[in-house]
């Protein structure tokens, strides 16, 4: 399916009011398909771009450690009673991604779930929790295993909690 990302967004955003605390020059993806899935996402209110490969998605905000830009990227959606967790693979890459870094620098994030935004708070979790967590992860996306596989590096699992 093709479709002109601006021309949606400026159709269909209009429909959605959402409040994004992460304020600021918005910076999209390098990664094509990863920004036209974000506009996608956002300008239906996640009624569409909202999963791959069948599996949903989420859209993570953070701000860029280094540009303070507003970063945004799509991640699978792994959540348990209201809670949500985010798997910093990058496919099993060496190195950590981006978004992991920025919000380890910032870590007062936005995540949106459908229509549904949040202001949430990240921590890394480590022992009994983390394998909890990352036991969902692998329910949610059976890839996250393959990649553990393929890199020395522990692969991060980081929860987000509502901010009070």
């Amino acid at each position: 399916m093709t479709f002109d990302v601006s021309e949606l967004a400026a159709t269909r955003a209009s429909q959605y009011d959402r409040r994004v605390p992460i304020e600021g020059d918005y910076e999209p993806s390098p990664w094509q398909f990863a920004a036209d899935q974000v506009a996608l996402y956002e300008a239906t209110g996640g009624a569409e771009g909202g999963t791959l490969q069948d599996k949903p998605i989420i859209i993570l905000t953070t701000r860029g450690r280094h540009s303070g830009k507003v970063r945004k990227s799509p991640l699978m959606r792994v959540e348990r009673d209201g809670t949500y967790a985010v798997i910093a693979s990058m496919g099993g890459a060496p190195k950590h991604p981006v978004w992991y870094l920025n919000l380890t620098a910032s870590p007062e994030v936005t995540l949106q779930d459908g229509a549904n935004v949040y202001e949430l708070g990240a921590r890394e979790v480590q022992g009994d929790e983390r394998t909890q967590w990352w036991a969902l992860a692998v329910e949610a996306w059976p890839a996250y295993a393959e990649y553990q596989t393929k890199t020395d590096r522990q692969i991060p699992v980081v929860v987000l909690d509502p901010i009070s």
